[in-house]
């Protein structure tokens, strides 16, 4: 039994998906649920030349929305989740925000990627799999065929 599920939001068709299966799941169980959104932002790390505080505070309501779409849809599923957003790399964020609460499984969705974009982004660091302190469920359409 799972007695802390995060799930991760960004969105997506996938993010949706794996929203949805994880607030079945959360529900099913009477799990203490947590959602994050973990957004990237260029204004956070180096700001360029062109960005200015407008567009920064353009990308942080931008971000708030997301998490607060993703709390409304499952509020909209029966669950009552503490909403957390965070800003950086996904592949440190997750990992340690699993840790820190504790999380027995965490859910998210994936978008399969064909042989180039898996070419184009092999990378020596480990994957998110390899960091995760607990069980991961990835939730996928059912259409989403992997190119080969």
């Amino acid at each position: 039994m799972y007695k802390t599920i995060l799930l991760c939001y960004d969105g997506s068709a996938e993010g949706r998906k794996g929203l949805r299966e994880g607030a079945i799941l959360a529900r099913a169980m009477g799990s203490e649920t947590h959602l994050l959104a973990v957004c990237r932002s260029l204004g956070t790390m180096s700001p360029p030349e062109g960005m200015s505080p407008a567009l920064a505070q353009g990308e942080d309501a931008t971000a708030r929305s997301l998490l607060d779409e993703g709390v409304r849809r499952l509020i909209e599923l029966g669950i009552k989740a503490q909403g957390a957003l965070l800003i950086g790399d996904p592949l440190v964020h997750i990992p340690n925000y699993a840790a820190k609460i504790k999380a027995d499984l965490v859910v998210m969705g994936h978008r399969p990627r064909g042989r180039i974009a898996r070419w184009w982004s092999d990378a020596p660091q480990p994957l998110l799999l390899d960091r995760m302190p607990c069980t991961i469920l990835v939730a996928m359409n059912a259409d989403d065929q992997p190119t080969r």
